[in-house]
């Protein structure tokens, strides 16, 4: 079984899923509605292949609602990548700040006025 991170990088990693996601950020949406904007360069069977593994992911919950199928974003899969990244962010800010620190050190001297040809 995988775990949950790599699900959910997975569920990333497609950009037609991106984009449901983005749609389901200003709000629910049907099936139909995050169909509309792929049905000239995919067929529905498709689309709800791309929702489906939305849905193992745990991004996207889908209810029902008479004969909707209204969607809505589930923001903590997202939560929990943003916190595994945020150790290496951590990580690469303190060895930038090294970095930074070093070159100072490094720098050329800045050309004076007697210096000038």
């Amino acid at each position: 079984m995988q775990d949950t991170l790599s699900v959910t990088f997975s569920a990333l990693a497609h950009p037609t899923r991106r984009a449901m996601l983005a749609r389901l950020r200003q709000g629910e949406a049907t099936v139909s509605q995050l169909a509309e904007p792929f049905l000239g360069t995919m067929t529905l069977p498709g689309v709800t292949k791309h929702l489906k593994v939305l849905e193992k992911a745990g991004l996207v919950t889908k209810g029902r609602d008479a004969q909707w199928r209204p969607c809505t974003l589930n923001a903590q899969p997202l939560r929990d990548v943003n916190a595994w990244m945020d150790a290496y962010r951590a990580h690469m800010e303190a060895s930038l700040d090294r970095l930074g620190e070093f070159l100072k050190t490094t720098s050329p001297p800045t050309p004076s006025d007697d210096d000038r040809c």
